[in-house]
């Protein structure tokens, strides 16, 4: 396990349960250096400062609040832990809501495993762990961390204790403007949207990979050893163009969904075929007429079988 970020304990009413605050993820993305491009040599930022002119080291740089043009007030990091502030060392639980109603917008990305501090935090800790697991709430707690105030939600994975850093309400923006206005689609354009949305549930995304991050692996392991990079494949290559008949398109996409999970096409739509009767009574017609023309032929052949035939002397 990565090394503690924080610690501080979890106020749950008059409940205390000392925790150490990890991430519980970790960043696999390529990273680069900013590099010259002649000589490759590595461009690096250093701080100077404006009055003096000239570079200063990281013991020298403090913060400093803009309270007007050209005035700034100067905040030191002890006067930051000095604050009453109720969450500078505690996770304080303020409610409890249901997990649906928190809005996933809300989720910074940033998350956190709690693990116990010590033997005694350990019965609290499992105390509320089983508590939010039965049931369907989640609990909102406060958090004061790097300098600023945080809102957090906890919830139970696998027996141990997750925070989510959430968005305050009024860091969310409002989405309402960016609807299409006017818009009509029919009941039978939801159906096969919700068709496709079905044709493409699954309980498990574990096996989903950062392709890009594998092919970008793959230009510079080629590039260290003197070789070419990778091409893109040309079958990876989806046709563009606008999108005619939607409906067409959702029918193509869950007969797609269906077939790469090895399921019959179970939506297809059956066409009644149209009705023949009166191409078959025709055919009997026909098929009464070409019956006599035969018989025809036949008594022609009889009659010209019973004539006598006449032989001429001499012959």
């Amino acid at each position: 396990m990565p090394r503690p970020l924080w610690s501080g304990a979890i106020s749950f009413g008059l409940v205390t349960i000392p925790v150490k605050l990890m991430s519980a993820t970790e960043d696999r993305s390529v990273r680069f250096h900013q590099v010259h491009t002649e000589d490759l040599g590595r461009v690096r930022v250093r701080k100077y400062c404006e009055a003096e002119d000239r570079e200063v080291s990281a013991a020298e740089i403090g913060k400093g609040y803009e309270v007007s043009k050209d005035t700034l007030v100067a905040v030191t990091d002890e006067e930051l832990e000095r604050m009453p502030l109720p969450t500078a060392k505690a996770i304080e639980i303020v409610a409890f809501v249901p997990a649906a109603s928190v809005d996933p917008v809300r989720l910074s990305g940033d998350s956190y495993f709690l693990q116990y501090d010590g033997p005694v935090a350990a019965k609290p800790y499992v105390l509320i762990a089983r508590a939010l697991a039965r049931n369907t709430k989640v609990a909102v707690a406060k958090l004061a961390w790097h300098g600023r105030e945080r809102l957090v939600l906890l919830r139970v994975r696998d027996g141990a204790l997750v925070a989510h850093v959430l968005k305050w309400d009024d860091e969310v923006r409002d989405p309402s403007e960016l609807a299409p206005k006017e818009t009509k689609v029919t009941d039978s354009e939801i159906d096969e949207a919700l068709q496709l949305v079905d044709s493409m549930t699954t309980d498990d995304i574990s096996g989903y990979q950062d392709e890009y991050r594998k092919a970008l692996e793959a230009v510079i392991e080629a590039k260290a050893e003197g070789r070419q990079p990778p091409k893109p494949s040309t079958e990876d290559k989806k046709p563009g163009g606008q999108v005619v008949d939607l409906m067409a398109a959702l029918q193509e996409s869950v007969r797609k969904a269906q077939a790469a999970r090895g399921e019959g096409t179970g939506g297809a739509e059956v066409h009644e075929m149209p009705t023949a009767k009166k191409k078959t009574a025709g055919k009997k017609t026909a098929g009464k007429t070409a019956g006599k023309a035969p018989a025809k032929k036949t008594a022609k052949k009889t009659a010209a079988a019973k004539k006598p035939v006449r032989r001429q002397r001499g012959a």
